[in-house]
């Protein structure tokens, strides 16, 4: 099968360890991506969004290092876990 790309908004919460994930969206495009972490990032609770792509193949579950296309807020320096 052909790499596909998914692309994905994830919002932050504070939490007694710092900063942690929340539950990520994905979206249909980059531009949606932006425009859906924007909107997370400003929901009360969460404190930064990240808009992410990753591109791989699903069948075999590899996949490509996360392209962070925005961030708003607070996020973690460290995404290589995305």
């Amino acid at each position: 099968m052909a790499d596909v790309t998914y692309f994905v908004a994830l919002p932050f919460v504070a939490s007694d360890d710092g900063i942690a994930p929340g539950e990520p969206t994905e979206c249909f495009n980059p531009v949606a991506a932006i425009r859906r972490a924007e909107a997370l990032s400003r929901i009360a609770g969460h404190v930064g969004a990240v808009a992410f792509s990753r591109t791989g193949d699903p069948n075999i579950g590899e996949f490509h290092d996360a392209t962070v296309l925005r961030k708003f807020g607070e996020v973690p320096d460290d995404l290589n876990g995305l």
